[in-house]
């Protein structure tokens, strides 16, 4: 628990910080780092998140991408013959990446075009295997008012990012908050 105690002080430090003002998209991306095996601690802490946020004077808005997957392939025309042959299912992803970009688009809508907001999304570790984060950064990235936090289960190593811990990473130039 106390790792997750950890990045909460280290998130209400950083975000009490001035901002810079016309940043380029990439610096406006905040990844909270933490251990694959405390996410059910921190969705239980997400409100101190939030709390920090709001102390900073900052506005807050939740995007839950956890059932994303669930819900696109739920409402696909095609998801019966998905589930008989899931490797079909390559082809669709990229109409499923639109729609993951479009669920936080409409988060930093949300935001109303605020520079002071936070717009934390949670949940990436369920598109593991589908899109890789690193693309829902890059679809959204442009479009980001304030600041983009992704609560991110994995590792930072020298700039490198590995979501569930997987061998492959990216080096993306997000600003990492870590313990």
């Amino acid at each position: 628990m106390a790792s997750i105690v950890n990045l909460i002080r280290a998130y209400d430090r950083f975000i009490g910080l001035e901002w810079t003002p016309g940043l380029a998209a990439p610096q406006k991306v905040l990844f909270i780092v933490y251990d694959k095996k405390d996410e059910r601690r921190l969705r239980a802490r997400l409100g101190e998140f939030e709390n920090a946020t709001t102390r900073a004077g900052r506005a807050w808005v939740l995007c839950d991408l956890t059932q994303a997957f669930a819900r696109w392939m739920g409402s696909h025309r095609y998801r019966e013959s998905y589930f008989q042959d899931p490797g079909d299912l390559e082809i669709a992803l990229a109409d499923f990446e639109t729609y993951a970009a479009d669920q936080v688009r409409a988060a930093l809508r949300a935001a109303g075009g605020d520079e002071r907001s936070v717009v934390a999304v949670h949940g990436a570790a369920s598109l593991f295997g589908f899109m890789k984060v690193s693309r829902l950064v890059e679809l959204v990235e442009g479009e980001i008012p304030g600041r983009l936090l992704l609560f991110f289960p994995g590792q930072h190593d020298d700039g490198v990012y590995r979501l569930m811990d997987a061998r492959d990473g990216w080096n993306y130039h997000a600003i990492p908050i870590t313990e």
